[in-house]
């Protein structure tokens, strides 16, 4: 059973949210516009969501780093039903592997959502970087083994050919997809073992699977707890609210990160704000800020499948707007450093202080805007991937690569996706003014 055309499920909500804050709206829009503006270096090529661009759909990048050579390193990114992409710094592409079909022509294509790195796992056949994806369609991860001179990409498929579905019963249930969705990996530095913390699509739902080296160099894993973040909130007046959405859906989770220095995961629950959790998943969650259209109310018409807002209580952020997408972390070496935040629904990142004995509190922002005509900014975001290294003359301060909803130039009939790639460097000045 083929999936639907991709849809950006709380994008309704979102717009017809802001119409009931056009209020406030005056006085968010001059601070979104009073952030520093940065622009990216280059750009990936666009992808098209349609059969003739292999319905590949830009979302999540990762950032791998080649030690021995850091100039020569490398983004792995995700396109959906068109697999994945592998870039080179200057944004060319380098590798592009097939997204694994279903069992059968009748079941959902296999469909890679997000992305994340293990660094030097040890695998039967020696140690080895591998990039690892959550594939939405068929429900489980896939990881690929990352060798950057290995004749026909740097990119092998090492999946556990019985990795089991990470959330469902069998194939009927994938087909429903509620699936493996948003990802974050994390190697616990008491043990030594390596994570991955896989969320549920339309689900509250945040499982933690233990990566598990198998024979001939495979990777598979197994589920150790799954936790489930609400979907119903108590507000200050005493009244209950859910965020309005389509009739069976929860508001989902797809941006994680986990700081492995303190082993905190930040999961961003896309209609309510940003989570702090223990990435074991063991005590209780913390909302570390909400989006702006946290507590309006909505009733949602199924004839137009749109949500119709109420009254604005007043109960949101200030910071970030919905859907609150791609986190991603910039450490420093002394030990400071910043949780990012794509803003999906002003167009703007926002910037936290990772240390906790700071409470995370909100340090700044910025914007991605068009370099020139032809190298346009970054909207509708998704996922975003900073790495705080030197990667080489290109790329001496580091790199942030974010994904850019809506690639121009593009044709009317063609939905264009892909990633900017910014000097880290400019980021980190714009956060430090």
């Amino acid at each position: 059973m083929p999936e639907p055309r991709t849809r950006r499920p709380h994008v309704f909500l979102m717009t017809a949210t802001l119409v009931a804050l056009a209020v406030t709206l005056p006085a968010q829009a001059k601070a979104s516009a009073e952030l520093p503006a940065l622009t990216p270096r280059s750009e990936t090529a666009a992808l098209y969501d349609d059969e003739a661009g292999g319905n590949s759909d830009a979302d999540d990048p990762a950032i791998w780093r080649n030690s021995a050579d850091p100039g020569r390193s490398l983004v792995v990114a995700t396109a959906k039903e068109g697999g994945l992409r592998v870039y080179d710094l200057d944004a060319r592409l380098v590798q592009s592997l097939p997204a694994p079909a279903g069992p059968t022509p009748d079941d959902a294509p296999g469909r890679f959502n997000n992305v994340d790195l293990v660094q030097g796992l040890k695998l039967s056949t020696g140690r080895a970087d591998l990039a690892v994806t959550s594939d939405r369609g068929n429900d489980r991860l896939r990881f690929y083994r990352i060798d950057r001179d290995r004749a026909g990409g740097p990119l092998t498929d090492v999946t556990d050919p019985a990795a089991p579905p990470v959330f469902s019963a069998d194939q009927d249930e994938i087909n429903e997809q509620t699936t493996a969705y948003g990802l974050a990996t994390w190697t616990d530095r008491a043990t030594g073992r390596s994570y991955a913390l896989v969320s549920r699509r339309e689900r509250t739902s945040v499982a933690l699977l233990e990566l598990l080296p198998g024979r001939s160099g495979t990777v598979g894993y197994r589920k150790i707890r799954t936790i489930d973040l609400p979907s119903t909130f108590r507000l200050p007046d005493g009244t209950s609210w859910t965020p309005c959405g389509e009739p069976g859906e929860l508001p989902q989770v797809e941006g994680m990160v986990v700081d492995a220095a303190n082993g905190i995961l930040y999961a961003g629950q896309e209609d309510i704000g940003i989570w702090r959790i223990r990435a074991d998943l063991t005590g209780t969650p913390r909302l570390v800020d909400k989006v702006r259209e946290y507590g309006v109310p909505g009733t949602y018409d199924e004839a137009t499948e749109e949500c119709t807002p109420g009254t604005d209580p007043g109960y949101g952020g200030t910071h970030i707007s919905a859907d609150v997408e791609g986190l991603t972390l910039i450490h420093e070496a002394d030990g400071d450093g910043y949780l990012l935040a794509s803003s999906q629904g002003d167009n703007t990142f926002a910037a936290y202080d990772r240390e906790l004995a700071d409470g995370n509190e909100y340090e700044g922002g910025f914007r991605v805007t068009a370099a020139s005509a032809t190298l346009d900014g970054s909207e509708e975001c998704d996922g975003a991937a900073a790495l705080n290294a030197p990667l080489g003359r290109r790329y001496p301060d580091g790199l942030l690569v974010v994904q850019d909803g809506d690639e121009t130039p593009q044709s009317d009939d063609r939905t264009a996706t892909g990633f900017k790639f910014v000097d880290l460097g400019d980021v980190m000045e714009a956060l430090d003014d």
